[in-house]
């Protein structure tokens, strides 16, 4: 178990950007930070999902989307979902493996899916959301800016 939480942590540490928090949130079976907030892990199933969701629906309000904006708010929550689905079979798969039959070489391999997802993760939602910001007017962009300000870049994730 100490091995599973210390990938977790250290996946957390080298970016915790797939925007969890309001955006997303990574699955586990024990707390560490996320992103957008930094706030405890939520459990894997039902309550991550749901978990999502609120935090889409919250950043939904904080940005104050609009009708006209909703297509592209759209692909931002695909990409969302999808990060967290990704990161929760990343996690499951890190529960699933015995830790005393592990190597130092396993267990470095493990980080390094879990680094290479947290960055694909954030490649995809960097793309959606840079859509939707484009098409903000410039007072809404502000708004955006000082939600993402006060998430702290390193809060900011797109793990599932």
């Amino acid at each position: 178990m100490s091995s599973f939480c210390r990938t977790i942590a250290m996946s957390a540490l080298v970016g915790t950007s797939m925007l969890a928090g309001p955006l997303t949130t990574m699955a586990a079976d024990s707390a560490a930070p996320a992103a957008i907030q930094a706030a405890p892990v939520a459990t894997r199933g039902e309550h991550a999902k749901e978990t999502i969701e609120q935090r889409i629906a919250s950043l939904h309000a904080s940005l104050a989307i609009t009708a006209g904006e909703e297509a592209d708010w759209n692909g931002v929550t695909k990409v969302m979902r999808e990060n967290a689905v990704a990161w929760e079979k990343l996690v499951a798969a890190k529960s699933a493996q015995d830790p005393t039959s592990m190597t130092a070489v396993d267990d470095l391999m493990t980080y390094q899916k879990f680094a290479v997802a947290h960055v694909e993760g954030l490649t995809s939602l960097t793309a959606a959301f840079s859509t939707l910001y484009q098409s903000m007017p410039d007072a809404q962009k502000k708004i955006a800016d000082q939600v993402f300000q006060n998430a702290g870049h390193a809060k900011i994730a797109t793990h599932g």
